[in-house]
């Protein structure tokens, strides 16, 4: 018998696992439209009691208004707790303080700290503001100076494409956790060997913080993709002839991605993984699904 997602559920109920928690992130929408669609999908979450919902802050602080405004209707209004992303570049320290004001006077006290990727993209050099802070360690140092802040940091099971080795890369996360940081958030991955190979790495340089998997979900194997060259998440070869001729297939495309999503999920819970965050871009169905398939049903 083929050792499907469905069999493997089979011989590991909800009920015999370990609580899974979840947290989902979104981006602040451009348009009326996209924001429409923003709160009918966490209107569609909501009811699966993330743990959170985080909103992401665009390069160079592009949208720290539009996150704001997100993160604070999101804790006034829907029950779930909210985190907001936050970065340093090109802007002050007294800048960005006043922006972590601004999320704890919302009632925000969840923040996702990143140096965050110069205007020009994430293969360009990152220069500090000549006041400000210069490097995720000094602003979660910085965060954790103004108050009582649940802090998340990143993580790359593939090394950040701007670190010279593993070593530098499992220090700069040490650095991050040392300075204040509760966990650690992955940048998506598509193989789980990396992600393994990953908190080896980390529980032997002394890490012993969480470090959750940042899973995503496949909406769109040809955005995804791009999505990946550009941050230096590897594609696997054998994820490429899966999704091989579904660009206009939309309804088999789904199915193909909740079955990727769900594969390699329950392989991370066999690990003994038990907490997750998921990449929504802002869509609800195949997060669903997923969630779903994990037991998770809404409260």
């Amino acid at each position: 018998m083929t050792d499907t997602p469905s069999a493997r559920l089979s011989r590991q109920p909800a009920e015999a696992r370990p609580p899974l928690e979840v947290s989902f992130e979104f981006f602040p929408p451009k348009t009326d439209a996209m924001e429409e669609r923003f709160w009918e999908s966490l209107g569609k979450l909501a009811p699966l009691n993330p743990r959170f919902v985080s909103v992401t802050y665009g390069a160079g602080g592009t949208t720290r208004e539009r996150t704001l405004r997100l993160v604070s209707r999101i804790t006034a209004e829907s029950g779930v707790p909210a985190a907001a992303h936050l970065t340093c570049v090109g802007a002050s320290r007294n800048e960005v303080n006043a922006v972590v004001q601004g999320y704890a006077e919302a009632g925000v006290r969840r923040i996702v700290a990143l140096r965050g990727d110069p205007p020009e993209g994430i293969g360009s050099l990152f220069t500090p503001h000549p006041d400000g802070y210069g490097s995720a360690a000094e602003l979660v140092a910085g965060i954790r100076a103004l108050g009582n802040f649940d802090i998340s940091v990143a993580a790359y099971p593939e090394k950040h494409p701007q670190s010279p080795d593993w070593a530098a890369d499992i220090d700069n996360l040490k650095r991050k956790l040392d300075a204040g940081a509760d966990r650690a958030i992955t940048q998506m991955f598509f193989d789980n060997q990396d992600y393994f190979r990953f908190i080896d790495r980390a529980r032997a340089a002394g890490i012993t913080a969480p470090i959750v998997p940042g899973i995503q979900p496949i909406h769109s194997f040809k955005q995804i993709s791009g999505f990946a060259a550009r941050c230096g998440a590897r594609i696997p070869g054998w994820l490429g002839e899966r999704f091989d001729g579904l660009d206009d297939d939309p309804e088999t495309h789904a199915l193909v991605a909740s079955a990727v999503a769900a594969e390699q999920v329950l392989e991370l819970i066999d690990s003994g993984v038990t907490e997750f965050h998921f990449y929504t871009l802002n869509r609800a169905n195949l997060v669903m699904a997923l969630s779903r398939l994990l037991g998770i049903r809404p409260e």
